[in-house]
């Protein structure tokens, strides 16, 4: 009796076993013929959520350029017009006219020249000049001044040296620089510009004995120095052509 209620109890088992077994199959196991739509509905959301997702990331992301691919790519830079060109000189001539017309002059003749980059150009090599005079630097002098100015510099020097007397000279620095005139002669381009600088200087003989100057005293000196460049010229160093004193 309980051998037959066991296989009885068995058979029910493997009965619901099987059902089971078949239901399972008809929903999981059974194509409908939609799987490939579902599967790319499913690739595109994919697709839209990571787009989002970059989208927000590119809002917290500086994107600096690389030399070797987005500078490369990046578009060109527009070409200034004349007349643009024209108005930027006239501006940074500030209603001086006649300066406003040099500096148009040059800029046509070199269309690299930006009489601010001049002008900060300027400024190093004037505190270069004087500090090399002051030390007796021939060499450095030599290839920043025209023959005739480096002739009256090396002068000078060699007078200083032939008295025995040394030149004491601290740069304290420039208080204005300011382009007053500019002009072109044939090709080459001439911008002179007003130096006020403060040194604290003072001459001293063999004997260390202050013959000129104040070794302890701030002193305002106001130089105009000229420089020049061909504007077919390769290179871009402009040279010391001229200097005058303030009138």
């Amino acid at each position: 009796m309980d051998g037959g209620q066991n296989n009885l109890m068995t058979l029910i088992f493997l009965v619901a076993a099987v059902l089971v077994f078949l239901k399972l199959r008809s929903v999981l196991g059974r194509r409908t013929g939609d799987e490939p739509a579902r599967f790319e509905r499913f690739r595109s959301e994919r697709a839209a959520a990571e787009a989002q997702a970059a989208a927000k990331a590119d809002d917290k992301v500086v994107n600096l350029p690389r030399r070797d691919r987005d500078l490369a790519a990046s578009p060109a830079v527009a070409v200034e017009t004349d007349d643009a060109r024209a108005q930027r000189m006239t501006q940074f001539a500030g209603g001086n006219s006649l300066l406003a017309r040099g500096l148009i002059d040059i800029a046509s003749a070199d269309r690299k020249f930006e009489p601010a980059e001049f002008l900060r150009g300027a400024k190093a090599a004037y505190e270069t000049i004087v500090t090399g005079f002051a030390e007796g630097n021939r060499g450095l002098l030599k290839d920043l001044l025209a023959t005739d100015v480096y002739q009256g510099f090396s002068e000078a020097i060699e007078q200083r040296a032939a008295r025995k007397e040394t030149l004491e000279q601290s740069f304290v620095g420039i208080k204005t620089a300011e382009i007053s005139e500019a002009e072109m002669r044939g090709r080459s381009a001439h911008v002179t510009v007003s130096f006020v600088s403060e040194l604290i200087s003072a001459t001293r003989n063999m004997a260390q004995e202050v013959v000129s100057g104040d070794p302890k005293r701030i002193k305002e000196v106001t130089d105009i120095w000229t420089f020049a460049r061909d504007s077919d010229a390769a290179g871009p160093n402009w040279h010391l052509v001229a200097t005058r004193a303030a009138t």
